[in-house]
């Protein structure tokens, strides 16, 4: 089996996530992607994000439709800050040194890993496949090229920040999220209380 692990906030998942997802799907040849929202998120600690169960109740919605994708709760299980290289440890150990896992991360996110914690260790375990962002620029990784391949796609100019902005101003989220990730939005009144 070949599987993608793609980590994140996702506060809230939008379509550009799921764009992403499918791309390296089908451009890597995995068998499934498995979305991993982050428990409580170290590198966001002076930002106001939303109840873990939330996010992960809105990548339940997002996925559902879609049987290569699955939801992994279990970083948001974890108590106190959690690490994607202790997450990717715990994976691996489940499913043994002969699975392939290809850690799934947009290029902005590669450009922060640096900041991390361990990120050598993340790219010992496996491979990490970079989708392009506009605007990214690439520090000095810790860690070989080679464990890097990319993934092609058209660029989608959705961000969290903007959906969560616009959810406070009561505009609409329509096209840019799942219709069910709208409603569940919508009836829970998320976002109207975050200042961030």
């Amino acid at each position: 089996m070949k599987l993608g692990v793609f980590g994140g906030t996702f506060d809230p998942i939008h379509l550009g996530h799921l764009i992403l997802a499918e791309a390296a799907r089908e451009q890597l040849r995995l068998d499934r992607v498995r979305f991993l929202p982050a428990g409580d998120p170290w590198r966001k600690a002076m930002q106001d994000v939303s109840p873990a169960k939330q996010r992960v109740a809105m990548v339940e919605l997002a996925v559902a439709d879609n049987p290569a994708f699955e939801v992994d709760d279990s970083e948001v299980l974890r108590v106190g800050p959690t690490y994607t290289v202790d997450t990717l440890r715990q994976l691996r150990a489940r499913l043994g040194v002969d699975e392939d896992i290809v850690f799934i991360v947009g290029e902005d996110a590669l450009a922060d890993m640096p900041f991390w914690h361990d990120p050598a260790g993340i790219a010992a375990l496996v491979q990490i496949a970079v989708v392009p962002r506009a605007g990214a620029e690439l520090p000095i990784l810790p860690f070989a090229a080679e464990r890097i391949v990319r993934v092609e796609m058209p660029y989608i100019g959705i961000s969290s920040t903007d959906l969560r902005q616009r959810a406070r101003e009561g505009l609409s989220l329509r096209y840019l999220v799942p219709a069910a990730v709208e409603a569940y939005i919508v009836q829970n009144g998320l976002y109207k209380r975050l200042t961030g």
